[in-house]
């Protein structure tokens, strides 16, 4: 009689409430989308749940106005049965440089004491340097820390090298490891491949995290399972294909014909298909790919999470039409900079810089910092040699770092908040976001004081109305241009200035920019108020040479500019608290920094084309600038 063979416990991980909606949906979904179903997802019987790191914390303050840890917190009130997992980038912990340690530190410990308890940690070159202090911080505080290896194709890719990182993180005392194929691009025959390498050279479990972008991810699971892999990566049908990860219910029914077991309970299942069939027609942007399977990865290799936001970022530059020229840049770009693997963030890194070279026309014509950086060796060591050319291109006679690139950072939580107006950090978790994403967290924390019947919609409610009125093809209702509270503050202020002769107030409030004329004396200006601030009261006049790059002023320019590149956020220093790089009546050289446009989430500097003087800025530090619009005002010199 034969004898029934054992059945192998297989662990799976549900990636739907972090990398699947963030490769899909682009991490548009909220925190309310989540409680409504997080009781049945932590009864299905998951391995762990991924449900914060990567995008969403960005994503949270940005744009849909939500404080990170207060969803985290909220999940893991819930979620009692199955371990809550978040993706790291190491030292650069969910933004899109390194920070100092003591900030990667207190962020992990903040982490676990609110919910997490499985650290996905990686880099995106692989360099483990930058994964070292992230294991231990993670370690010390409680964490499983597991391991990354950033999958990728190119000439110094190869199994033996990855046999070696994942050795080195292993010694740095990782608790698994995960083989992260971002972009879809891991083959059947190479999981099997790698898994059998990895299983013999190291001591750990391994997990598997694909994307179905190709197509192979499927069967890569399978294959990559027997060879060795205890976990696979999978979201709910609904939100799985294409850019996201296998669905689920397709896994399940192909190991049940195996020796493989996952014990998840299919009626949860069902139900939360059933949910999210309901909530994708409101979470999902109009520019949602149709079809499931693209090929064009095997030959750009751009992860899930990045392709959803390359059409976003190009529809925020009204260049959606040339994404076709974009993607036929990236893998010459990614050669160029010594093959990086396309995760975050140096898939931004490399994304934004194809855009920047087919927008301005002329290949590295314009340098976001963030490229700069990556080239003098800011983020870690690339894979392969950096192009000379271009390295000479974009760093000129700057020489490049060696050493690990935290070493070069000072700690940042003693002098973290200085420039904070008061009223805004409430505690630690506020300081911890300031120190990642600062005019970000200052934003959202400026938001958040004022009364709740006063703060405007989020950027993601607003983007939803667009998107409806565009589904509709109905004219969206008239926004009014004030609020009823600007209303009542602008009258409160004519009636205290009726009887003055002013030539003109200007009244600034966030986005109120209002010009009041009247016959009489001299021009008057009013500084702009704190978000939580009452009404502004008109300001004592001002000699017009007076405003520097935070007060610009109005009137056409009379001389040559210097225009916004593309669509973005006008800064005149490089962070809260920081110098401008140029003031008015300044003089410049050719190529010096004078200002910023944010765009796509990097910094693009701007520079100054020719030796000038500074006459005037005419936008204001934070503003939203478009393309070809006039930003600073010279005199060539």
């Amino acid at each position: 009689m034969a004898t029934k063979k054992k059945r192998i416990p297989l662990r799976i991980t549900d990636t739907t409430l972090r990398d699947a909606h963030q490769s899909l949906w682009a991490t548009r979904m909220r925190t309310q989308d989540i409680m409504e179903i997080i009781d049945v997802i932590d009864a299905a019987g998951y391995y762990s749940l991924e449900m914060w790191g990567g995008a969403t914390f960005d994503v949270c303050l940005r744009f849909l106005r939500e404080n990170p840890w207060e969803r985290l917190r909220q999940i893991k009130a819930h979620a009692r049965k199955t371990p809550l997992q978040m993706l790291l980038r190491g030292q650069n912990i969910l933004g899109y440089r390194n920070y100092a340690d003591d900030v990667l530190d207190r962020f992990c410990a903040l982490a676990c004491e609110n919910g997490i308890d499985i650290f996905r940690i990686f880099d995106a070159l692989n360099d483990s340097r930058n994964l070292e202090n992230a294991i231990k911080s993670v370690k010390k505080h409680g964490g499983h820390a597991q391991g990354t290896l950033c999958y990728t194709i190119s000439p110094v890719h190869t199994v033996a090298e990855y046999v070696r990182i994942a050795k080195e993180q292993v010694a740095m005392g990782v608790d698994s490891l995960c083989i992260k194929d971002m972009a879809g691009i891991l083959s059947p025959i190479s999981a099997e491949a790698l898994v059998s390498a990895l299983a013999k050279a190291v001591d750990v479990p391994i997990q598997l995290h694909c994307h179905a972008t190709s197509g192979m991810a499927t069967p890569t699971y399978v294959e990559g399972v027997r060879a060795g892999a205890g976990a696979i990566d999978c979201a709910i049908s609904v939100m799985s294909g294409f850019s996201s990860q296998p669905p689920v219910e397709t896994m399940l029914s192909i190991f049940s014909e195996t020796t493989y077991k996952a014990d998840l309970d299919v009626d949860a299942l069902r139900q939360i298909r059933r949910y999210f069939e309901k909530l994708a027609p409101k979470r999902r942007l109009s520019h949602h790919p149709v079809n499931v399977i693209d090929p064009e990865i095997l030959l750009h290799h751009i992860p899930g999470g990045m392709i959803s936001n390359l059409r976003s970022q190009l529809d925020q530059q009204n260049a959606l039409d040339r994404l076709e020229e974009v993607l036929a840049e990236l893998p010459r770009v990614r050669a160029d900079l010594g093959y990086p693997p396309l995760v975050t963030p140096t898939s931004q890194i490399v994304g934004v810089q194809a855009v920047m070279n087919v927008l301005s026309g002329k290949r590295y014509s314009l340098v976001p910092q963030e490229t700069k950086e990556y080239v003098k060796g800011f983020y870690g060591r690339s894979p392969a040699p950096i192009d000379p050319k271009i390295k000479r291109m974009i760093l000129g006679k700057e020489k490049p770092v060696t050493c690990r690139p935290a070493d070069l950072l000072d700690p940042m939580l003693p002098d973290a908040t200085s420039g904070v107006e008061p009223g805004l950090i409430r505690g630690e978790e506020d300081i911890i976001s300031y120190c990642i994403f600062p005019e970000v967290a200052l934003d959202y924390m400026r938001w958040r004081n004022l009364p709740p019947d006063e703060r405007p919609p989020s950027p993601a409610d607003l983007e939803r109305r667009r998107e409806d009125d565009q589904e509709t093809e109905t004219p969206a209702p008239a926004k009014p241009f004030l609020s009823e509270r600007d209303y009542r503050e602008i009258q409160s202020l004519i009636d205290k200035i009726h009887a003055l002769n002013l030539t003109e107030v200007t009244i600034r409030r966030q986005d109120l920019n209002l010009t009041l004329k009247a016959d009489g004396l001299h021009t008057a200006s009013a500084e702009a108020a704190p978000a939580a601030a009452p009404a502004p009261q008109a300001a004592e006049a001002q000699p017009e040479s007076a405003p520097g790059p935070a007060a610009a002023e109005t009137a056409a320019p009379q001389g040559p500019t210097i225009d916004a590149p593309l669509n973005g956020t006008f800064y005149t220093s490089p962070g809260p608290g920081k110098q401008p790089f140029a003031e008015a009546g300044d003089e410049v050289e050719s190529g010096e920094p004078v200002c910023i446009v944010e765009a796509m989430k990097l910094f693009n500097q701007i520079k100054a084309p020719c030796k000038c003087r500074i006459v005037r800025f005419l936008a204001e530090h934070g503003d939203a600038v478009q393309s070809g619009q006039p930003l600073v005002e010279i005199e060539e010199l």
